[in-house]
């Protein structure tokens, strides 16, 4: 059975926002990669999905953007080839090596589970807290920059209940950007 994987970027005051002045270098884009490449498949919501596909699809034209750093094509590639499972009310259809998940959320995620391959990673800000609800999530992993937002969406803010985890593994970046990756209890 395939294990479920959330892994986010947050601040010292636990913001998850993707504008929160996180500014990624080349390890911390060849962690991305690494992880990306690792997981049978993505999971998000259409936000996140949205959000992704805007700034990592490959260009039509096969020439990545101006913004982008030579270490962040990589990344780009990883993303732009892995399957994606996209959770919406909202969209009627989605292209970009992605499949839309319809139904009961908690069945259809425990389907998902049930597939071949290795893990999936989930991304975003209210899926994994909702599914960190239906305690379906098996890994956590939680790159912590050092930085102060003061504002914006707070890590699995909602939560129904307290979330008891146990720290698996610690990396240190040298930006002073620390991974931590936690497990539930057995």
């Amino acid at each position: 059975m395939r294990e479920l994987h959330y892994g986010i970027n947050v601040t010292l005051d636990g913001c998850v926002h993707h504008e929160a002045g996180l500014v990624p270098d080349a390890e911390f884009m060849d962690f991305w990669t690494a992880r990306t490449e690792k997981a049978s498949a993505l999971l998000y919501g259409r936000v996140t999905y949205e959000m992704m596909e805007s700034a990592w699809r490959a260009p039509a034209d096969g020439a990545w953007p101006d913004w982008m750093q030579e270490w962040d094509v990589p990344f780009a590639q990883a993303i732009d080839r892995a399957r994606k499972y996209v959770v919406s009310s909202t969209l009627t259809s989605v292209d970009w090596n992605a499949e839309l998940v319809r139904g009961d959320l908690a069945e259809a995620v425990r389907e998902l589970k049930q597939g071949p391959g290795g893990p999936v990673a989930v991304g975003g800000v209210r899926l994994p807290t909702t599914l960190a609800g239906l305690d379906l999530i098996d890994e956590y992993e939680f790159l912590v920059h050092p930085i102060v937002a003061g504002h914006g969406p707070t890590l699995l803010a909602g939560l129904p209940e307290r979330l008891q985890l146990e720290l698996v593994e610690r990396s240190d970046f040298r930006s002073g950007v620390v991974a931590l990756r936690y497990r539930p209890p057995a």
